[in-house]
């Protein structure tokens, strides 16, 4: 199957095509660039190379059609968006992007022949309020939602319209909440430093986390391959499905990254403040109708992101520009 995968050269799309090329299927990459940087840490020049892109803004209806008519796509998994700082700085363009993109994938996927594609769409945890807003324990998929941001609600509003673009015109879409999602790769967002850290570790370098408290860490390879397996497997209606990695807190991360590493007990220092959405959240539903889906451990996880940082700082070709 040809899978158009928007936001294709990003962190998580270049995960998702090494999951998607593992499993036989075709990655078309629509971006607004090619840059193949992020693709390089998991996919051989020779995989690049062959991957169709269509380049194009996830806002532009008409060319999101378009490239999904002429690559002939088979499913479609959502992914192109702006992070919470950019939705915080410039709202307007956040909604252009996060829900009139969303909106144009949908679209697309609705005007196209029989089988129409699935849409499987990046939705967030930070759909979520603050952990204070809900009672102790893990929380089901619908709980009241009540993010504290323009991103959460942008988020919330694309759920929506995926749920009925699903009851309206029978389209199959899937929406997944991601929380802290780690690996290599990752170097924009919010959630964001714990990944730095490890990169800052393989480097020899100081650096300290901002924040602290309880969040949901969810190593990259697992979140592609839930994505790929809501694409591909029997489908159980328009939901958004929470997922869960290791909930813990960042000082417990700070341990496991000492277990991986010892020199971490002295070059990685941790913040204290909790991040104001909910970490305790119940995947239940998802792994009944996806699953099983076993997460990786954080340990291992973390084992396996510094090891990959160490390999590209040994070739020569470890991306530092988001260190500052």
């Amino acid at each position: 199957m040809r899978v158009l995968v928007t936001g294709g050269y990003g962190f998580l799309g270049a995960w998702i095509a090494r999951d998607l090329l593992d499993r036989g299927h075709t990655p078309v990459l629509f971006d607004l660039a090619a840059n193949p940087r992020r693709l390089e840490m998991v996919l051989t020049a020779q995989e690049i190379a062959a991957l169709p892109f269509a380049q194009g803004d996830v806002a532009d209806s008409e060319r999101v059609l378009a490239a999904s008519r002429e690559q002939a796509v088979g499913g479609i998994i959502h992914l192109a968006g702006l992070q919470v700082p950019t939705c915080r700085a410039k709202p307007l363009d956040g909604a252009r992007v996060n829900v009139l993109g969303t909106l144009a994938v949908l679209e697309a996927a609705r005007q196209l022949p029989d089988p129409r594609p699935r849409v499987v769409l990046a939705s967030s945890a930070a759909v979520f309020g603050p952990p204070s807003d809900y009672p102790v324990g893990p929380l089901a998929d619908a709980v009241r939602l009540r993010p504290g941001t323009h991103y959460g609600w942008f988020k919330i509003c694309n759920e929506g319209n995926a749920r009925v673009y699903g009851l309206d015109h029978k389209l199959e879409t899937v929406a997944l909440r991601p929380w802290t999602v780690y690996g290599p790769g990752r170097d924009v967002g919010m959630t964001s430093e714990p990944t730095r850290a490890v990169k800052c570790l393989a480097l020899g370098r100081p650096y300290k986390i901002s924040y602290g408290g309880l969040q949901d860490f969810q190593f990259v390879a697992d979140v592609a391959r839930v994505f790929v397996q809501c694409l591909t497997g029997a489908y159980h209606g328009p939901e958004a499905y929470n997922l869960r990695g290791a909930v813990a807190t960042i000082q417990e991360f700070h341990e496991a990254l000492c277990r991986v590493e010892p020199a971490a007990r002295s070059l990685i220092s941790v913040g204290e403040s909790q991040l104001p959405i909910a970490p305790d959240l119940d995947d239940s539903l998802l792994q009944s109708h996806y699953g099983p889906l076993q997460p990786t451990s954080l340990e291992e996880g973390l084992r396996r992101t510094l090891g990959m940082f160490r390999e590209q700082l040994a070739a020569g070709t470890l991306d530092t520009a988001d260190l500052g």
